[in-house]
């Protein structure tokens, strides 16, 4: 009888610590171009990969019928990014597998 290895699972939820790192590590995955005008513009889908950037996290809060906070909501730590395909190298190191994901791939 041979045991069966586990595979863990390919991690599709990383967790930069801030924008500027997760804009340096999609731009250095080749995940974003400058076009004509100047502007960074992100390549979101391939036959490759699927990028979804989620940014900063918030849960909570209360406002009122006018739009005015009365609770301020709780922001989770880093700039969170959803991603399909191959992991681009020194992502790993960012990877969470979260219990209650605020946004997946369907």
């Amino acid at each position: 009888m041979t045991e069966e290895l586990l595979t863990p699972p390919t991690p599709t939820m990383f967790r930069f610590p801030d924008e500027a790192t997760g804009m340096d590590a999609i731009k250095a995955a080749g995940f974003a171009v400058m076009d004509e005008d100047g502007i960074v513009r992100l390549i979101t889908a391939s036959h490759t990969h699927a990028l979804d950037v989620v940014g900063r996290i918030s849960r909570g809060g209360e406002w009122d019928e006018d739009g005015n906070e009365i609770t301020h909501p709780e922001v989770l730590e880093g700039w969170h990014v959803n991603y399909r395909g191959e992991v681009p190298d020194g992502w790993l190191q960012y990877a969470v597998w979260p219990k209650q994901p605020v946004r997946v791939f369907a």
